[in-house]
């Protein structure tokens, strides 16, 4: 399974949290990003979404449809993500649009089996994928992608 955590961009300040929306270097950022997933993420790409209006202004850049997925929100707990996406069996590549700390406590527990407090940049993107050699099964970074190397 191939599983994409993509952090929001940067997004404006603001009390409802849900509301933020991205500023012009977010969208910036998400452009750029969404034009490598373009060039390099599979076709058959799961998108799925936080409701939080910045995460799906993210999304949108990409230019595919998305599900808005309350297991995303902000502050989700890694184990409702990795439910939303079907890790580690689901047959589709899927994309999470989401947040911190979120996202990096996801990858953590991929990783390294345990959660901590890992950061992804603001409209970074890690690739994870999960293999099996032999018996064992194992999760590999495929990619990291930060905005500002585009």
């Amino acid at each position: 399974m191939n599983l994409l955590l993509w952090r929001h961009a940067e997004a404006e300040d603001g009390q409802d949290d849900l509301q933020r929306a991205l500023t012009r270097r977010g969208r910036k950022q998400a452009e750029a990003v969404a034009g490598w997933l373009r060039a390099h993420a599979p076709s058959d790409l799961l998108v799925m979404a936080s409701p939080a209006v910045r995460t799906r202004q993210t999304a949108d850049a990409l230019g595919l449809d998305y599900a808005v997925v309350p297991d995303l929100a902000p502050d989700a707990a890694p184990v409702h993500v990795l439910a939303a996406t079907g890790w580690p069996l689901s047959p589709r590549p899927v994309l999470v649009v989401g947040h911190q700390p979120t996202l990096g406590r996801v990858a953590s527990t991929l990783l390294a089996g345990q959660d901590l407090p890992w950061s992804l940049k603001k409209g970074g993107l890690w690739w994870l994928a999960r293999r099996q050699r032999d018996e064992d099964f194992q999760v590999v970074v495929r990619a990291v992608v930060n905005p500002e190397f585009l």
